[in-house]
């Protein structure tokens, strides 16, 4: 993927809590962008690095993380973390892209 000027390769992502597993391999992949709350569920980080619990929170993918929280999405067990762009919410990693 190449990074464009016009903003349309900018891409977020977030978690779909009802299909967690907590399993907990996101963290381990990409713990800049998902934590493990008291819970026991997965959830995104803002640039700020804190813990987003509103359902379906997104937060951006930074280019240097996207390959962590792409093998996120393709190993979650649970099939609940959707990377998607922004521009157009297309799904581009997760159980319901391409």
């Amino acid at each position: 993927m190449t990074v464009r000027d016009d903003g349309l390769d900018e891409l977020e992502v977030w978690i779909d809590q009802d299909l967690c597993t907590g399993d907990g391999i996101c963290a381990q992949y990409a713990p800049e962008i998902f934590e493990l709350d008291i819970d026991g569920l997965a959830y995104v980080k803002s640039p700020d690095d804190e813990l987003l619990q509103d359902k379906g929170a997104t937060t951006p993918v930074p280019l240097p993380l996207l390959n962590d929280v792409r093998d996120s999405a393709k190993e979650c067990p649970g099939d609940c973390i959707h990377v998607r762009r922004v521009a157009d919410k297309v799904e581009v990693y997760g159980p319901d892209a391409p």
